[in-house]
């Protein structure tokens, strides 16, 4: 208690004096242009992220539709793709080729989606260490 006490003290004795205005506000502005710079690169970053996803969205829902068209159009007794040896694998291959096709692409959009929400949730936690207000509550999904 008694060293708050002179801490309080301590603090009340000093008074700050400041000389020359000019330069505190020369250097305060030279502060806060560097904060601004720093906003302005963080909202550009912030928008470049969005358009990629964009981008990344539509890419894979046009390749995906691509892919799946392709799948269902072959008929089911022709194999996707087949291969001109004996060996026992590369006939396991073509015979099962359209199980492991649709596998591969069930697989490639679990992956995709799962990468969709990350980045959601990375751009959410950004604006949320920009705007210091908490984001989280908006979108409960993405906790």
């Amino acid at each position: 208690m008694t060293r708050d006490k002179a801490l309080e003290e301590l603090f009340l004795v000093q008074q700050p004096h400041f000389d020359d205005q000019a330069d505190f506000m020369a250097a305060l502005t030279r502060r806060l242009d560097a904060v601004e710079y720093v906003r302005q690169h963080q909202e550009a970053t912030l928008r470049r992220y969005r358009m990629a996803m964009v981008a990344a969205f539509v890419v894979g829902l046009v390749s995906g539709a691509v892919t799946l068209a392709f799948v269902l159009s072959v008929p089911a007794d022709v194999p996707l793709f087949t291969f001109h040896g004996q060996s026992v694998l590369l006939l396991w291959l073509a015979q099962n080729s359209r199980l492991l096709s649709a596998t591969v692409l069930a697989l490639l959009l679990s992956l995709g989606t799962m990468s969709i929400i990350r980045n959601i949730h990375d751009i959410l936690r950004i604006r949320r260490a920009i705007s210091g207000t908490d984001v989280q509550n908006t979108f409960p999904l993405f906790q």
